[in-house]
């Protein structure tokens, strides 16, 4: 089973490296199938040429800017099975690798993986806060599961699905154009019926982004 890791980056030369460096810190030692496609979006400062300087990452160019847009380039390029997407502000947690490889292989019905961030960076009042806003989504995402019967919500920022359902939906429809940092919605129905949200990652950001 192989992994794509992509990684939509728009004008994140800050923070880019920091994301790339703590994805091939967790494979390293490891032996698992995997690439990693960083999508530089329309940026105007040196993210391409960052991105650029990781012999173990793929550069994909996306000309046109959009959050969805740069998203489905990484996917058109990619070849696994499992297609993960990650922020470029992110920090990937130690575990996250062993934890999709794990949960995918033992249950064959999953067809995605989310999980919340970890906002390492901001005080304990406002961690609470997000903490919070986490339960409301988890709390939506049990209704719609559950209840209605429509689908599951995933963090668009840290979640993982197959390939096979996203071609079965039709991948990522860019005449969608989404600015934020917040959920991506991704509803699956019969026979994708199992997602299971499990995992963390670190997330490198402000309160000050989380309010846009």
């Amino acid at each position: 089973m192989k992994l794509s890791i992509v990684i939509p980056a728009y004008n994140e030369e800050a923070r880019i490296g920091g994301c790339l460096n703590s994805i091939l810190a967790e494979m390293n030692g490891k032996n698992y199938d995997m690439e990693i496609i960083a999508v530089n979006n329309a940026s105007t400062d040196k993210t391409g040429e960052i991105i650029a300087s990781f012999s173990q990452v793929k550069l994909v160019n996306e000309p046109s800017k959009g959050l969805v847009k740069a998203r489905r380039a990484g996917y058109l390029a990619s070849t696994g099975e499992l297609v993960a997407n990650i922020d470029a502000d992110t920090r990937m947690t130690p575990g996250w690798l062993d934890q999709v490889f794990k949960e995918f292989s033992k249950n064959k019905k999953l067809v995605a993986l989310s999980g919340p961030f970890i906002y390492y960076d901001l005080s304990k009042n406002a961690r609470a806060a997000v903490k919070t806003f986490y339960y409301l989504g988890f709390f939506s995402y049990l209704i719609n599961r559950y209840v209605l019967g429509v689908g599951s919500m995933l963090q668009g920022g840290n979640f993982v699905v197959k390939r096979e359902a996203l071609e079965a939906i039709g991948g990522f429809n860019s005449d969608f154009d989404f600015w934020g940092d917040y959920f991506s919605t991704i509803f699956f129905k019969k026979p994708y019926e199992t997602v299971k949200r499990d995992f963390k990652v670190k997330y490198a950001n402000t309160m000050a982004k989380i309010k846009e």
